[in-house]
């Protein structure tokens, strides 16, 4: 299916060894299921995980300084980021012990010349944590592109950003954002939710 395609109903369920738990004409994606389990069965508070292979995230995980402290977003991905080396494909069950190491705590992941991902403890929470790490790696690519020296953010900033975060949101994290969000989707099309 193409992504656009996909709906709420066309999802598959399926258990931490990858069985279906109920009937679904849709296959499984073997990589996809293997770096999403490997992050829920470490981390209890993991509700979602999102991971994407966007051209500016892709882009960003292929320089060797990865993200750089040069946006206001990105102090955000800063404050809880960490990162995995590439490996291939990821559908060996031996890579997950190394993913989940290199994940510990934190929220963002960006898999090294392969995309980005994100945890958080509701969809909403991940959403958002996504919509910053995009835009941090739009931002990042489009201030690069301009060839001239990058004004970086003072390090004890970056280092406060994590409690700034939380009063942003009024403690409310992805929630703060999500229902408008649901309500913009829907004024453009209700269909995501058959």
């Amino acid at each position: 299916m193409m992504f656009d395609e996909i709906t709420a109903s066309s999802l598959v369920k399926v258990d931490q060894d990858c069985n279906k738990l109920s009937d679904s004409p849709f296959p499984v994606n073997p990589a996809g299921f293997t770096i999403h389990s490997a992050v829920h069965a470490a981390r209890e508070d993991a509700g979602c995980v999102l991971h994407t292979h966007t051209r500016a995230g892709v882009g960003v995980s292929a320089q060797q300084g990865g993200v750089l402290p040069i946006s206001q977003q990105s102090t955000f991905v800063l404050a809880s980021l960490a990162y995995h080396a590439y490996e291939g494909v990821a559908f060996r069950e031996d890579e997950k012990p190394r993913l989940q190491a290199d994940l510990g705590d934190k929220n963002f992941l960006m898999l090294r010349n392969h995309g980005l991902l994100t945890v958080g403890r509701t969809i909403a929470d991940a959403f958002l944590h996504m919509y910053i790490f995009e835009s941090t790696c739009q931002i990042q690519l489009a201030a690069q592109s301009g060839g001239v020296p990058l004004t970086e953010v003072n390090p004890q900033i970056v280092q406060g950003v994590a409690h700034a975060m939380k009063v942003q949101t009024g403690g409310m994290g992805g929630a703060f954002v999500w229902p408008a969000l649901i309500r913009k989707l829907d004024r453009t099309d209700t269909g995501w939710r058959a």
